[in-house]
């Protein structure tokens, strides 16, 4: 028969060596969907800047180049170059409008509407975009940094982040979606490769470095 005093040191002694197994196994490894997730989670959201470069190419034909510098974490805005086979164009993007003549001239600006900033990609959702990709069985590629998360989607599962982008990407059958994520969770690169239901697909390469502080956008004058 157990004394009192026995049970409670069987039981100090049970609670020890428990203690000391859960202290000496090895960490539950992070799935790599969660390791995103937790990233993104982590990310500073202020407003900040970043370079960009996006290239539309269908084959190795070059059909369009952007470059220049956007702000993130907020409404897009920033001011870049546009260059296609037709035309060399600054541009020039404010929360209310998107303003385009052609580089070298001193004539006056176009007018569009802010939508017009946006085409086959919600480069001011890029999180959103990645959490998508995430809820359409993303595969997570952990070998190297940054981090590449890849997913096939559709105009109508990113109608769910921006309409206005799939709405420009609604000729479209499908979707293959690559992303690139830093260790301090900001998207560095994406790559689509549109696919349609006859001709030849495009594939759209946006990349984001040298971030910084947001920069001052305002309307352009002419001069």
């Amino acid at each position: 028969m157990f004394h009192h005093r026995t049970a409670t040191l069987l039981v100090a002694l049970a609670g020890l060596m428990l203690s000391a197994c859960a202290s000496g196994a090895p960490a539950r490894p992070t799935t790599g969907r969660q390791m995103v997730r937790d990233r993104l989670a982590a990310a500073d959201d202020a407003p900040y800047s970043a370079a960009l470069r996006a290239v539309t190419q269908s084959g190795v034909r070059r059909l369009q180049l952007m470059e220049g510098r956007v702000n993130l974490n907020a409404p897009l805005t920033g001011r870049m170059k546009d260059t296609t086979e037709q035309y060399t164009e600054d541009v020039v993007i404010t929360r209310q409008k998107v303003y385009r003549r052609a580089s070298g001239t001193h004539g006056p600006w176009q007018e569009f509407p802010a939508s017009a900033a946006k085409g086959g990609l919600p480069v001011d959702r890029l999180p959103q975009y990645v959490h998508l990709m995430l809820a359409h069985s993303a595969t997570v590629h952990r070998e190297s940094e940054p981090v590449r998360v890849a997913a096939r989607l559709t105009p109508e599962d990113i109608e769910s982040v921006d309409k206005t982008t799939a709405r420009n990407l609604d000729p479209a059958t499908a979707i293959d979606a690559e992303v690139w994520i830093d260790e301090e969770g900001r998207i560095a690169r994406v790559r689509q490769v549109i696919h349609f239901a006859s001709g030849p697909g495009i594939q759209a390469t946006l990349t984001l470095t040298d971030f910084a502080s947001a920069i001052s956008v305002s309307t352009p004058v002419e001069r």
